[in-house]
């Protein structure tokens, strides 16, 4: 029991750390897309 509770516990952690990831990713690609828009105004 103690077994399929842990592996329960890693599969959760695994999943919320890749929900991360994919958030941190989303949020550098607007951070560039704000920069570039910067830039072109710049010119």
């Amino acid at each position: 029991m103690k077994k399929a509770i842990a592996l329960s516990f890693a599969l959760l952690m695994t999943a919320g750390a890749l929900a991360g990831c994919n958030t941190m990713e989303g949020a550098g690609q607007d951070v560039e897309r704000g920069g570039e828009a910067v830039q072109d105004a710049a010119n």
